[in-house]
């Protein structure tokens, strides 16, 4: 098998259904519930209108600044599809733009996160099809490869393996592994249930914080009187 210019079978895949009941829980209510540790970064920024992501991982590892595989994604992903393209962060070369967009689009697919640069920024920004990318560049792309496609990626020590929950809002993007997806939206409701009550409480001025002080004197803080 030639590594650096491959093209695997995904094995497996999160389900549209439980996919798309986490457009409804904020991301930073799922990444509390995975201890704060994983991130896919602040380089990778929404670049459109701000409509929530949420989809199984099709994932492409490519050459900075080359977009070969990105196309031959395009022809496999199959509706509700996030791509994800790790392009080493490089922002040289535009990896996609209006054009690829539009048929990502047409085919219903989930979204585009692209761990490089956008272009046609003002087109994608008016629309609501989710891109995240590190940057937006007018040069365009290569078409040479080398690239491959459903292999574990990775985007600043976030880990994508093909089929993954990939999910993205105005704070950012994160994966949430094949095994642990229905645990953490259970976890992740509850968080977000526990927060309204906090944001109702803060309105009517019954919000307790008698926990900074217990924090403060578990940790031995000196309080001048």
């Amino acid at each position: 098998m030639n590594n650096g210019l491959r093209i695997l079978k995904r094995r497996r895949a999160v389900s549209l259904d439980i996919a798309r009941r986490f457009l409804d829980v904020p991301v930073a209510n799922v990444s509390d519930c995975m201890a704060r540790m994983t991130a896919g970064g602040p380089r990778l920024r929404p670049m459109h209108a701000g409509n929530r992501m949420a989809g199984p991982a099709l994932t492409v590892k490519s050459r900075p600044g080359d977009n070969l595989m990105l196309h031959k994604a395009l022809q496999l992903a199959r509706p509700g599809d996030v791509i994800v393209v790790d392009a080493g962060g490089d922002l040289t070369n535009a990896i996609t733009g209006e054009i690829m967009v539009g048929d990502a689009i047409r085919q219903g697919l989930g979204g585009f996160v692209i761990d490089g640069a956008i272009r046609d920024a003002a087109v994608i920004r008016q629309g609501s099809f989710p891109v995240f990318a590190a940057g937006v560049t007018h040069r365009g792309p290569y078409k040479d490869g080398p690239g491959e496609i459903n292999v574990p990626i990775a985007i600043d020590g976030m880990v994508i393996e093909p089929g993954d929950l990939v999910i993205g809002d105005d704070d950012g993007l994160l994966c949430v592994p094949y095994d642990d997806v229905e645990r953490l939206l259970a976890a992740a409701r509850q968080k977000q249930e526990i927060e309204a009550k906090m944001v109702a409480d803060i309105g009517s001025g019954a919000y307790d914080r008698s926990w900074v002080d217990a924090t403060l004197t578990r940790l031995n803080c000196f309080i001048e009187a």
